[in-house]
């Protein structure tokens, strides 16, 4: 008996030691510079053709995913032993439009545009619209005073008057200017525009959409200087010009028909799984978004940083725990590496993978999150502030998070962690504008990490792999890895002890 508990006190003590002893930074080499560096290269290439949701350069990167975790042994994470999570886009194409003012033809692409998401069936009539200048609303300036536009066409300026600073002014957007006069019962609006935006005339494709919405359609057009003059009796067509014409109903007959139809498209999250040992039914999720904004004519939007880096150092980021696994340190929880598309249409990814569930969501210890990971915040000037990472969602949902993170970081990377986005009055809102989000809505606690990049080349064809800093990349994403290794090792799952504001 004594023999038998000497042998019980001596292999607990055994297993004590050797988990002290894991070679966790031997296993982080593997995230590397150059291994970084070669995924990139693929993911952010003009192949993919930007990336865009539901295109055939999505699902190249998706099938470039696929292929990397069954390459190195992760399990499928989808139904039916699939690595990808297919969901349904739908988008909206032009059959056929006529617009017609004052009983005059107008022709699309030449006199008029319609908006890519006013691509809906009907007939929109009216005998009135209504000038309400650039459509301002403060309390100095009401273009909207004494205008009756309830089932009436709104005309309006795009942009500010001269002398208005944009910064800090929301009609500064011809969408808030829209949505303002939608709000007041207008049947559409028509914004005079000084160049036509390039739609539907040249492709008769609209938005894509996750879900239609049961609302009533809004039709939104633009119209050229020389359209708008004839509408306001104007003889001059320039903007300028026209900014001075009386605001007032100018009793116009007009007429816009719209014929559609919706293309049933498809887009997808990849999932790969390397289960746990004896926490195996708990979960950490490691996630990024590996889709982008596409191409714009021949202009591609490579999408090197947003999120090329985050979806690459998912990847290394795998390699890095399979190695551990291999060498007899695999985690106590299954790990699921899922990299989503549709964030830049609106988190469609990750919402539809929070109502669709392959695993129960209250399970799930935390949601790492890596969005933009490879470059150096713009503002960020002097040598010594170049170490860091901004970290979102560290007094959320688990009191936790912090002091895990922090210890990780302390003890192996030593990074700034800067949680300026993290103040609720930072008008940026970074917390609810990544897919983590659609976790923390399910309660599951998150980090989200992020290099701040919303300047220089963000959302533009120049954000390309050659100006990703790949050492501090390098470190970030070894950091991730340190601290997802503390959550996936721990005895308990994360305390869900601070609500959700």
């Amino acid at each position: 008996m004594k023999k038998q508990l000497l042998s019980v006190v001596l292999l607990i003590s055994t297993a004590a030691i050797a988990q002290k002893q894991v070679p966790i930074e031997k296993f982080a080499k593997t995230i590397s510079p150059k291994e970084l560096k070669a995924k990139l290269k693929v993911v952010a290439s003009a192949e993919m053709e930007g990336r865009e949701t539901a295109t055939p350069g999505q699902k190249r990167a998706a099938t470039y995913i696929e292929n990397f975790f069954k390459k190195i042994g992760l399990e499928p994470g989808a139904a039916d032993g699939k690595y990808q999570m297919t969901y349904p886009v739908y988008q909206d194409s032009l059959i056929n439009a006529s617009f017609q003012i004052n009983n005059r033809n107008l022709l699309l692409g030449k006199d008029y545009e319609l908006a890519a998401n006013s691509l809906n069936n009907g007939n929109w009539n009216s005998q009135s619209i209504v000038f309400a200048g650039y459509g301002s609303t403060d309390s100095i300036n009401n273009d909207f005073k004494n205008l009756d536009i309830k089932d009436k066409w709104v005309l309006l300026l795009e942009g500010l008057p001269a002398g208005i600073q944009a910064k800090g002014s929301p009609f500064r957007i011809n969408g808030m200017k829209a949505s303002y006069a939608r709000s007041k019962g207008a049947l559409g609006v028509i914004f005079i525009s000084s160049k036509l935006p390039k739609g539907l005339a040249e492709d008769p494709k609209g938005n894509m959409y996750l879900k239609k919405m049961n609302t009533k359609p809004f039709p939104v057009i633009y119209i050229n200087g020389n359209t708008a003059a004839s509408i306001l009796n104007s003889a001059d067509t320039a903007l300028s010009a026209l900014s001075r014409v009386a605001k007032k109903d100018y009793n116009t007959a007009s007429s816009l028909s719209v014929t559609a139809t919706t293309i049933n498209l498809e887009s997808s999250n990849v999932l790969g799984v390397l289960p746990g040992t004896d926490k195996k039914g708990e979960y950490l999720f490691i996630t990024g978004h590996y889709d982008h904004l596409g191409k714009k004519g021949d202009v591609i939007y490579y999408g090197a940083d947003d999120d090329g880096s985050g979806t690459v150092s998912v990847m290394q980021i795998a390699q890095a725990f399979v190695n551990a696994k291999k060498k007899g340190y695999g985690p106590r929880r299954t790990i699921v590496f899922m990299t989503v598309s549709g964030e830049e249409k609106g988190l469609w990814g990750s919402e539809y993978f929070s109502e669709h569930p392959t695993v129960p969501l209250d399970s799930v210890s935390a949601d790492l999150n890596v969005d933009m990971d490879g470059r150096i915040d713009t503002e960020r000037k002097t040598a010594d502030s170049l170490n860091y990472i901004y970290v979102i969602g560290h007094d959320k949902l688990s009191s936790e998070l912090q002091p895990i993170n922090e210890g990780a970081n302390n003890k192996y990377t030593q990074l700034v962690l800067d949680y300026k986005f993290d103040d609720p009055k930072d008008p940026n809102r970074i917390y609810y504008r990544s897919d983590h989000y659609n976790f923390a809505k399910k309660g599951v606690p998150i980090l989200f990490f992020y290099d701040g990049m919303l300047k220089a080349d963000y959302h533009q064809p120049t954000d390309t792999v050659d100006k990703i800093n790949f050492d501090l990349m390098s470190k970030r994403a070894k950091m991730i890895f340190f601290t997802g290794w503390d959550i996936a090792n721990r005895d308990a799952l994360l305390k869900r002890d601070i609500p959700l504001k």
